[in-house]
């Protein structure tokens, strides 16, 4: 038995095909012993390869009550590269205390080894060298060795947790849509620098969750509109067709008792499923004073959300690259905060102005007996490419986000591609006449490698606001 890394074409098939049909058979594990989509807390595992049927009856019993001898299992796509991944494994295996991890892609294969709060990388070989590399792999996270392991070492000292036969797991990756209510969470993308990609964030996200079975809600609160754009929803070639000048998100914010969202919600053609969208439009430059004038406008946006929280699962809105009024509403609305950031260094030296709003919207939401902005984290986006700036440069710049701002850091990191820019630039060609037809990144090219770090950065967020992917 042999394995071809051909065969592999998406992350499915590297799940499906090497890791499923060869790998864990051939290193001794059967179907009782190997679980697929673990949830433990904030981590899902895809692949559990343990010696026995044990696995721990709930998130409150590990680290303390979790396997210690026993291997995670990564998959990832072909077109991906590992080194982006290795963080995430080692968060894994630091977290529940496991000794070895496998990342592969189908193309790379690697197993690393716990070491106190890191990992090392202690065997790599290519997918084409697999099958005559297996009595190595073997001899390092075969079961029968890892048996031996366990077997060696003092049973007083390991605290091992009750039979698989108590609890029951799913067979298939657990859906978001349940027969459960889920609250309305609402999450604002916003750094006071532009040119970061909020826009290309709000979008992608929002096809993510939406795919995921999801009702989305997507509020543009900047004038730029380029989310409105990225939406599909600005088809017109001039001023007398412009359908959005009397109804977008001014609409919302100004009257208080008409204009409510089902009213002004159009339904983006950029993503499939469909996600509701309030547009923006050019004019809220000049409205902007006239909300000035009429004080319960910061209050409108968050009476209005509240009349809908049985119709949408998550609102995502994107905001100026401002501290103007509208970045104002949409920070006072938010449950939730992402800042997407290119960590140079004038996104950088902005988020003192980011800390500093938010903490000046936070007194304001205290006043209105709300709590305060849960910030996510610092998304790192239009990241480089280049293999040496991702080795040795990035890992610095994210470690200054939290010690010089205080801000935490995510940890999925969104790489600036030629398929993100041609994604949002895809048009229709009808003879002479070019109609813009933007499309998220899973419409425009879903095996590319851009869709999966945004289905990473889906998985990350919904863990964090407790939506479980």
């Amino acid at each position: 038995m042999s394995f071809n890394p051909k065969l592999c074409r998406n992350e499915s098939e590297v799940e499906s095909k090497l890791i499923v049909q060869y790998l864990l058979p051939i290193l001794g594990y059967d179907a009782s012993t190997w679980h697929q989509e673990v949830a433990l807390g904030s981590i899902r595992l895809d692949f559990l390869a343990l010696i026995s049927p044990i696995i721990p009856t709930s998130s409150d019993s590990f680290p303390k009550a979790f396997p210690k001898i026993c291997v995670v299992m990564e998959a990832k796509h072909p077109k991906q590269n590992l080194n982006f991944h290795v963080r995430r494994l080692r968060r894994y295996l630091s977290n529940l205390q496991v000794l070895y991890g496998v990342l592969t892609n189908g193309k790379d294969f690697r197993i690393y080894e716990l070491d106190g709060d890191g990992i090392n990388l202690i065997f790599q070989c290519q997918g084409l060298e697999i099958t005559d590399k297996i009595p190595k792999i073997k001899d390092i996270i075969g079961r029968d060795k890892l048996a031996g392991l366990e077997t060696s070492q003092s049973q007083s000292s390991i605290d091992f947790p009750i039979p698989i036969k108590n609890i029951t797991l799913p067979s298939e990756p657990i859906s978001l849509v349940t027969s459960e209510p889920i609250t309305m969470k609402t999450i604002a993308i916003y750094h006071n620098k532009g040119g970061v990609g909020k826009t290309t964030t709000t979008i992608n996200l929002a096809a993510a969750m939406s795919r995921k079975g999801l009702k989305v809600l997507i509020i543009d609160l900047d004038s730029q509109a380029n989310t409105t754009y990225a939406a599909g929803l600005m088809k017109f070639d001039n001023e007398d067709d412009d359908m959005l000048k009397d109804g977008n998100v001014y609409n919302v914010i100004h009257y208080p008792r008409s204009n409510y969202i089902p009213d002004i919600a159009l339904k983006g053609s950029f993503t499939y499923p469909a996600v509701d969208v309030i547009p923006a439009h050019i004019n809220l430059i000049w409205q902007e004073n006239t909300l000035i004038d009429q004080e319960s406008s910061k209050f409108q946006l968050v009476k209005k959300l509240e009349l809908v929280r049985d119709q949408y699962d998550v609102v995502l809105i994107d905001t100026p690259p401002s501290l103007n009024l509208y970045a104002k509403i949409a920070l006072i609305a938010c449950d939730y905060l992402i800042i997407p950031s290119d960590l140079k260094p004038f996104a950088n030296e902005g988020l003192r102005n980011v800390r500093n709003f938010i903490q000046e919207i936070d007194e304001f939401r205290s006043y209105t007996n709300r709590n305060g902005i849960k910030v996510l984290g610092v998304l790192p986006s239009k990241i480089l490419t280049n293999a040496n700036y991702i080795k040795a440069t990035l890992p610095k710049q994210e470690k200054v986000i939290a010690e010089r701002y205080g801000f935490p850091v995510l940890e999925t990191r969104i790489f600036q591609r030629e398929d993100l820019s041609r994604a949002v630039d895809n048009f229709i060609l009808e003879g002479d006449i070019q109609t813009p037809d933007p499309k998220s990144i899973f419409d425009f090219k879903p095996d590319s490698i851009s869709a999966a770090e945004f289905e990473e950065l889906a998985n990350e967020v919904l863990n964090k606001i407790g939506m479980r992917p």
